[in-house]
């Protein structure tokens, strides 16, 4: 089994396959303190440290080269590659000296994965990119050997560091493209060089970054452009999404869509959200209709199973495979339900936000029995969105929600248009700090109780689920 070696790295980096290069590079790795025996360690510059300033800690943890673009002290043998590859390498461990660390990790990635016949497909949306290629992944690899990139691993950065733990007998790799700034997904697929592309939807996530709606559609288009031609390449879109349907003209590669009417290649109809034992639909595909129920949360989770259903429809597999894949599929999803105190349920939704994912978790908070709290914090990088957004989350909230609880200035606007629809003031708090929630929720909930909590990263409302997520004496 071919797999990813010392002299295959030098030789992308230089053209030239040196002697003594035969090491396996077991991973590849930013962290020294995650670094295992034969590790490729790469020393970057982030925020808060330089990997630079790490290496020999690195080296300790068992990896055995380290990609560095500066000097690092210390006995280290260092081999300067910006002068082309030595005739023999000599006994690691030792540092490869590169102009830059981070391309040089990516053209290493970009020829390691050009030598590999595995076939890529790659992931990207607004929201639902992580569940999507968990669940696709889960799917395929009942019938193939599959890759997919850990957690968020999903950047300049992270996507080559997950190539390079592809080998030979990898059949497939899944892999999330994130999206910040255009031109991001098109280096992407340069290096990884999808045949698939699967588009979740478009809305103004990172729009604070991205400047405007256009540039977010343009810059996730860059995955369809990407693809090869058909029959190889595949581009799987929502048909449902007005922004995501157009980019049928921006490819070459087979269109095949997906949505919840019958205009769509495969469709869903008949959907029965059953709270937190998963949601019930009909799936269509031609003439061919299956009942299905999957352990998936939400209504809005019919979108994942149709687009990991493509997928394997898309890689030959048949419906048999399919079908039990997406019943049986144990992916935790980024939603979880604990107990909370005296019995009650906290829904904890407290990875990210925004306004179609708060709008999804509200829809899944009304399918459930009981009290109805909606603890709701600011969605952040919205842009020009960010009033509009709130506000459309807090008319939603009125709904749904017996009890309103805000965090955050932006979240203001929710409880404002939570008003305006409806919801009585005295059902709505606005507090300003997680504990001031923590002490609101501990006082007041109790068995029959559901608590959804939701808000940005940045907000660090997972603080809240700690302090709550055991049952109170």
């Amino acid at each position: 089994m071919r797999l990813l070696t010392l002299g295959t790295a030098v030789e992308a980096l230089t053209g030239k396959l040196p002697e003594a290069g035969a090491l396996v590079l077991t991973d590849a790795v930013l962290d020294s303190r995650t670094a295992i025996p034969g590790s490729l360690f790469v020393a970057m510059a982030g925020e808060h440290t330089d990997g630079h300033d790490h290496v020999a800690e690195a080296f300790q943890h068992g990896a055995s080269v380290a990609l560095i673009e500066r000097e690092v002290g210390g006995n280290l043998t260092v081999v300067d590659l910006r002068a082309g590859a030595p005739a023999r390498l000599p006994d690691p461990p030792l540092c490869l000296r590169v102009e830059k660390s981070l391309a040089a990790l990516q053209q290493i990635a970009r020829v390691w994965r050009a030598q590999l016949p595995v076939r890529v497909i790659g992931i990207t949306g607004s929201i639902g990119k992580s569940t999507t290629k968990e669940i696709t992944a889960d799917l395929l690899d009942r019938r193939y050997r599959t890759l997919r990139n850990a957690g968020n691993l999903n950047n300049e950065i992270g996507l080559p560091l997950s190539l390079l733990r592809l080998t030979e007998a990898h059949e497939r790799a899944v892999l999330e493209m994130g999206f910040y700034v255009p031109g991001e997904i098109s280096l992407l697929c340069d290096i990884a060089r999808p045949a698939v592309g699967v588009i979740t939807n478009i809305g103004p996530v990172h729009l604070e970054r991205a400047g405007t709606m256009e540039a977010i559609i343009a810059g996730k288009a860059e995955l369809v452009e990407a693809l090869p031609s058909a029959p190889e390449g595949v581009a799987i879109l929502n048909h449902d999404d007005p922004n995501v349907l157009p980019m049928a003209k921006r490819t070459s590669a087979r269109v095949f869509t997906y949505g919840l009417t019958g205009d769509a290649d495969l469709w869903a109809d008949q959907i029965e959200g059953l709270g937190l034992e998963g949601v019930r639909f009909v799936l269509h595909h031609g003439r061919e209709r299956f009942h299905l129920r999957v352990p998936m949360l939400g209504q809005h989770s019919v979108h994942t199973a149709l687009r990991a259903a493509a997928v394997g429809l898309a890689e030959g597999m048949g419906w048999d495979d399919i079908l039990s894949g997406l019943q049986t599929s144990q992916t935790q999803l980024r939603l979880v339900a604990v107990r909370g105190p005296h019995g009650a349920l906290l829904l904890d939704d407290t990875y990210n936000a925004a306004p179609a994912s708060v709008l999804a978790a509200l829809n899944l908070l009304g399918e459930l029995d009981g009290r109805r709290i909606a603890v709701l914090g600011d969605m952040l990088e919205l842009g020009a969105q960010e009033e509009t957004g709130h506000r459309m989350v807090g008319a939603r909230a009125a709904e749904i929600a017996d009890d309103l609880i805000v965090l955050g200035t932006r979240a203001r606007w929710i409880a404002q248009e939570a008003e305006k629809a409806g919801l009585s003031a005295q059902h709505i708090s606005a507090l300003a700090t997680n504990q001031e929630v923590i002490d609101w929720l501990n006082g007041r909930i109790g068995a029959g109780d559901v608590v959804l909590i939701k808000g940005s990263r940045g907000m660090h409302m997972d603080e809240i689920v700690a302090a709550l997520g055991e049952p109170s004496s």
